[in-house]
């Protein structure tokens, strides 16, 4: 929900940048960027859990800057929903990367899984904004969201080949499965039924497979 005030700081022109020595210029590039991401940290929790009722003033607060500094690297709130969202799904896909190494195959998809939930809450509390810039520009989104299904893919086939989960699945269908969620009733039960759902979903992946749950460890 935009308030009267957050409008106002919005329209607000923004002073006239000063010259900066060589250091000092490197030094607020780095404090200015280290802003940035606290910042999309911050939004990316708020807009989970209070969607569009999230305060750009608390957020601010949250990430410890200025409002002003807020409306400087986000000058509305459909700016800061378009970070916040390829942000969510850069971390998602380099996800599946990181836990393929870390951990057996049915275990990576799992907490793949898991994690693809979080970003389906951030995105549900995006919604209005993500529509709105959607309508104005759906490549933008395409190519995005474009890369998740190719990384699903990849963990699905990886737990395939190690006898991890059945080989009759189709990872388009899991990816359904799981963007069902966003479409769920919104209740304080939503993230939990969101999780039980992704572990019923594993059962069922990994019924009929080849090797138990965890065999697959050396």
């Amino acid at each position: 929900m935009v308030t009267r005030k957050e409008q106002k700081l919005a329209r607000k022109p923004l002073p006239e940048p000063k010259p900066m020595l060589p250091n000092e210029s490197r030094r607020l590039r780095a404090d200015a960027r280290r802003n940035y991401d606290k910042l999309i940290e911050v939004a990316a929790q708020a807009f989970a859990s209070h969607g569009t009722a999230a305060s750009l003033e608390d957020i601010a607060r949250r990430a410890d800057v200025g409002i002003g500094t807020l409306y400087r690297h986000f000058p509305s709130r459909e700016h800061l929903v378009e970070a916040v969202y390829h942000h969510e799904v850069e971390a998602l896909c380099d996800a599946a990367e990181e836990l393929s190494r870390e951990r057996p195959p049915d275990e990576a998809l799992e907490e793949w899984m898991h994690r693809f939930v979080g970003y389906i809450a951030t995105k549900r509390g995006m919604a209005d904004s993500l529509r709105i810039l959607f309508n104005s520009n759906s490549k933008l989104f395409a190519d995005s969201y474009g890369k998740v299904p190719v990384v699903l893919a990849s963990l699905i086939d990886r737990a395939v080949a190690a006898g991890a989960i059945r080989t009759d699945v189709d990872s388009t269908d899991v990816l359904q499965a799981l963007s069902g969620t966003y479409s769920m009733p919104d209740s304080p039960e939503w993230y939990d039924r969101s999780r039980r759902l992704v572990r019923l979903l594993m059962d069922g992946l990994r019924w009929g497979a080849l090797k138990t749950p965890g065999s697959q460890r050396t």
